[in-house]
């Protein structure tokens, strides 16, 4: 069994490289052997069955779960947006942004907030906003951090179709901007292939494909190239052509 090396600094222009990473849960294997490299400012979307490990790589990567075996080489900066705004009521919004963080950043915390639509709301409370208000704010949270890895864990599952599909742009736009290194766990395959430039499907345990979405962005369905991307994640995660 090899040693689990975490944190530490990626070779050759990587944000992140994954080597025979294995994670049991008793006698249930959900990741076995795998191998993954994440440049620095790339988008990459992790699609799979639930059960399959999606969120289990995610807390690896996070820092937040302990492989069983293998190596794992990030950059320190990583900040994760949850499928909840994880939000504490009892402080204000501008506090929820900064949390943790020095008073000198207080600043650095609006100007987040103005870069996710929310400016003049540093005083609001978290009871007061909507879904995707909160959303925002973990967002802005996440970024006044300047992060090198940004994990997102399902962020815009919990919201309406509208709002998600506000936020899905607000994010591209956002990451093209600051360029942190991207994973995003999905199970909605549109939302891979519009946001990312590389989309990996996990099936037990194991990355079942690995794909360049080498489309121009902004995507949508009616984008050259864009059914075919989406075909063939369906067909790997078990969807039959008649559903498509």
């Amino acid at each position: 069994m090899s040693e689990p090396v975490f944190p530490g600094e990626a070779p050759d222009g990587l944000a992140i490289r994954v080597r025979g990473l294995r994670k049991s849960f008793g006698a249930k294997t959900v990741l076995d052997g795998v191998d993954l490299d994440i440049r620095r400012g790339e988008f990459f979307a992790l699609l799979g069955p639930s059960g399959t490990g999606k969120t289990t790589l995610l807390r690896i990567l996070a820092g937040l779960e302990l492989p069983d075996a293998g190596t794992v080489l990030a950059a320190r900066r990583r900040t994760t947006v949850y499928q909840e705004p994880r939000l504490i009521p009892a402080r204000r919004v501008l506090a929820n942004v900064t949390l943790g963080l020095p008073s000198s950043v207080r600043e650095a915390g609006r100007r987040a907030l103005a870069e996710v639509g929310l400016e003049g709301y540093g005083r609001a409370w978290p009871a007061t906003l909507s879904g995707g208000e909160a959303q925002r704010v973990a967002l802005a949270r996440a970024l006044v951090r300047d992060p090198e890895v940004l994990l997102l864990d399902e962020p815009f599952a919990a919201l309406d179709a509208l709002t998600r599909l506000q936020m899905q742009e607000l994010v591209a736009e956002l990451c093209a901007r600051h360029r942190p290194a991207v994973v995003l766990v999905t199970h909605d395959v549109d939302e891979a292939v519009r946001l990312a430039d590389r989309v990996v499907v996990l099936r037990e345990g194991a990355l079942a494909v690995d794909q360049a979405i080498d489309l121009p962005h902004p995507r949508d369905r009616d984008t050259p190239g864009f059914t075919a991307h989406r075909r063939l994640f369906l067909t790997h995660l078990g969807v039959t052509a008649a559903a498509h």
